[in-house]
């Protein structure tokens, strides 16, 4: 049976549905559904182009890699798992005493809505994220409210993750 999450930009009230891709990514899948739900301030990428993401508290279950790309396309949703010291540079723009600063490192949920992105970041390179969900309702709606996180900014808005 199909497992499903739903995606909120909460300050827009924008929401889609995911089904998780247990085939392909079950560690991952099961990680993340055990930690639902999840919510944290949004950020929109500035290397990957065409991506929205939080930071949560690490999920240490998550496999490090799992049915990773570099190259997402629309509607996948990816978990990238960080060590404490690679986005914790300052340079990053990330508040002190956000979850980027963590001790243990930060989990990153990222949904991606639209084409052309790669996940290549100038200070360390390729950064393959686990692909464990599929956007399967609301992507056009959500691209929207994305791009007008990208043209005014994401100050105030915070992305919810939770079992659907």
């Amino acid at each position: 049976m199909a497992r499903y999450i739903t995606i909120t930009l909460d300050k827009r009230g924008v929401t889609c549905r995911a089904r998780l891709l247990d085939e392909d990514a079950p560690l991952t899948c099961d990680a993340v559904w055990d930690v639902l739900p999840q919510s944290g301030d949004a950020y929109h990428a500035k290397y990957a182009r065409n991506e929205v993401y939080t930071l949560i508290p690490r999920i240490t279950a998550a496999p490090r890699r799992e049915n990773p790309t570099v190259t997402p396309i629309p509607g996948d949703v990816c978990l990238f798992d960080f060590e404490p010291w690679e986005i914790g540079n300052s340079a990053y723009g990330y508040e002190p005493g956000s979850e980027a600063h963590a001790a243990q490192g930060a989990t990153d949920l990222a949904i991606f809505y639209g084409r052309n992105n790669l996940l290549l970041n100038g200070d360390v390179g390729w950064v393959p994220g686990n692909v464990f969900a599929a956007i399967e309702e609301g992507l056009p709606e959500l691209a929207a409210a994305c791009n007008d996180l990208w043209m005014r900014g994401v100050e105030g808005e915070t992305m919810s993750f939770a079992r659907a």
